[in-house]
């Protein structure tokens, strides 16, 4: 038996948001995300994140996200700051710059977060009227490395931004886990009012895809379908995605799911530290990274899908397993007495 620890979408979606789909499948609907599904999850999304005149759009997933998302919010002359080892920047094979804008990246910690004061000298530097000028932050919750930003992170980072006439865009791929970790420290509501846009990520949270893309300023709105429309993101039959994310906010699902994941994770970490694995970072989300010799990977691979993270040195590398809204004690434990000891 395999057991999948590769990603957090390699099942399809949790039982009630197929219910849900297939409940609505042959009623008919209007395309183009103008039925009374889309119409009601984007009131409950506001309500949920307490930000009433809030635009919130439906798209497909990460990529398109982020990439629509900055394109939009940035003039032709502007840059996008990331973090070096960002979503945007590290695993988007120059998407977002294809659309013409520049990726300036800095330096992350172990965790895969920034300070503020890492972006004092980049934007110092640009003050030269012929290089591209930094209009926007991009930062991820949880972060590449499982991290988790606090609400004193958050809060630095966005007075940090509005000081300096920057935005602030949050990818939430991984929104769910973040929010629903022991580490973290907001509610909902809290982190919507940290920045200035951000998505609630549906495909690595339980959906079939989709993410919902919210811009918490009306005023940077305008134009928006437009954009989204141009760069290819209009989905025929949205009615979809918005039965979907009115299911995730019914009853908590979203947040079980996140903290399904998280709870499977933590059980694997612990397991794996008390089988003598070394883990690259603490995880507090729902993404285990451990160094393991390449020696034994041969006996990893017969057992279970994951990914290699990156290299650590000649004879190690880190691998991640991640946890998500389908895994289960059965699994972790299943996984873990397959898995050798390395004490």
């Amino acid at each position: 038996m395999k057991y999948f620890f590769r990603n957090d979408y390699s099942f399809g979606a949790h039982p009630k948001v197929m219910d849900a789909v297939c409940a609505a499948n042959l009623e008919g609907n209007i395309g183009y995300g103008d039925d009374k599904y889309t119409a009601r999850a984007k009131d409950r999304i506001r309500e949920v994140c307490g930000c009433p005149d809030a635009m919130v759009e439906f798209v497909t997933g990460g990529t398109q996200a982020n990439v629509l998302t900055c394109a939009f919010l940035l003039k032709p002359w502007e840059a996008a700051i990331c973090p070096h080892s960002g979503h945007l920047n590290g695993h988007e094979v120059g998407a977002f710059e294809a659309t013409g804008h520049k990726i300036l990246t800095v330096e992350a910690d172990a965790a895969g977060k920034i300070a503020p004061e890492q972006l004092v000298p980049l934007l110092k530097l640009h003050e030269d009227v012929h290089l591209t000028k930094p209009g926007l932050v991009y930062i991820s919750n949880a972060t590449e490395n499982g991290a988790v930003y606090t609400k004193a992170e958050l809060t630095a980072l966005y007075d940090f931004c509005r000081k300096n006439g920057l935005l602030l865009f949050v990818d939430g791929a991984r929104l769910g886990c973040a929010l629903a970790s022991d580490a973290n420290d907001m509610t909902l509501p809290e982190f919507a009012h940290l920045c200035d846009a951000f998505y609630i990520g549906g495909t690595k949270n339980g959906t079939m895809f989709g993410e919902a893309l919210v811009i918490t300023r009306p005023e940077l709105t305008e134009g928006f379908f437009r954009m989204k429309k141009r760069l290819l993101a209009v989905m025929e039959k949205g009615w979809i995605q918005g039965v979907q994310f009115l299911t995730l906010f019914e009853d908590d699902l979203y947040f079980k799911m996140g903290r399904q994941a998280n709870e499977m994770a933590a059980r694997l970490q612990k397991g794996l530290k008390a089988k003598g694995w070394q883990l690259w970072v603490e995880s507090p989300t729902n993404q285990v990274f451990a160094v393991v010799p390449n020696s034994i990977k041969p006996q990893i691979d017969a057992v279970c899908e994951y990914e290699d993270w990156c290299p650590y040195d000649e004879t190690h590398t880190v691998v991640r397993f991640v946890a998500c809204f389908h895994t289960s004690e059965a699994d972790v434990d299943g996984l873990l007495a397959a898995l050798p000891d390395l004490h």
